[in-house]
């Protein structure tokens, strides 16, 4: 029951989107480390021990993580726990029902999730994801024991909690308007976790990198390619010009 709290992650889900971006803070800006192997590798990883339990990334197959540096043995041995094939793709370990019954709804499939949570002025899906894994605060009186800032009311417990400890908000009052306006200074960090705030918030920019990649892992590719095709374009058409301007320069 342990290990499928903790992989429990993201349950952002079929609950109200807007809610989420219209209820809580102001979003952070998310890392961009999709060109970053390293850190492509380190969320795939998170991805698979904290997420892949619950959550399937249906549209995602194991052997495409060769596209981010890992070879064929390495997902084998160490990604693979859901599947003895590379060649799967990517479902989650637990029964739709029993997931029904102990979150209220199905787990949502995170293959796009980073390109679905958007809101105008608010940010990006990527700014939500990083947001929302790092506003998890303590709060007794929610069934869970936690709530967060980022999704206010959110029904899914802190899957996260041991890596990152149990925090608490710290407000002070300001007067905004003339009211005065409960406004978040920081954070009192209540129990330590496995790892440092830093750490920590790397490894969320770790795994939201690798979401956003898992989104769409030709996006770089896409980019390059493009880059090239503009150039031979510019090349071309400067040739162009210069054949069609010799042509005609001794018509009259």
């Amino acid at each position: 029951m342990k290990k499928i709290l903790l992989s429990a992650l993201l349950v952002l889900a079929s609950l109200s989107g807007a809610q989420a971006a219209t209820g809580g803070i102001a979003w952070d800006k998310a890392p961009n480390k999709t060109n970053d192997l390293a850190a492509l590798q380190n969320g795939a990883k998170l991805f698979v021990n904290y997420c892949l339990n619950c959550h399937s990334a249906a549209f995602m197959r194991f052997n495409r993580l060769k596209d981010i540096g890992l070879t064929d043995q390495q997902i084998k041995d160490n990604l693979l726990f859901t599947t003895d094939k590379v060649g799967e793709t990517m479902k989650s370990a637990i029964d739709p029902r029993q997931a029904k019954e102990w979150f209220g709804a199905n787990p949502p499939d995170l293959t796009v999730i980073s390109r679905s949570r958007s809101a105008a002025g608010q940010g990006t899906g990527a700014d939500y994801l990083y947001t929302y894994l790092r506003t998890y605060y303590v709060d007794d009186s929610k069934a869970t024991g936690w709530n967060n800032l980022a999704f206010p009311n959110v029904g899914m417990p802190h899957v996260l909690w041991e890596l990152q400890g149990k925090r608490a908000p710290v407000y002070a009052t300001e007067m905004v308007h003339g009211h005065e306006t409960q406004v978040l200074k920081g954070w009192e960090q209540l129990s330590p976790g496995k790892l440092t705030p830093v750490q920590y918030d790397q490894a969320v920019g770790d795994l939201v990198s690798y979401l956003q990649w898992m989104a769409e892992p030709s996006q770089n590719t896409r980019v390059r390619v493009g880059v090239w095709v503009l150039l031979f374009l510019c090349v071309m058409t400067f040739i162009t010009w210069r054949l069609n301007a010799s042509y005609w320069k001794n018509i009259k």
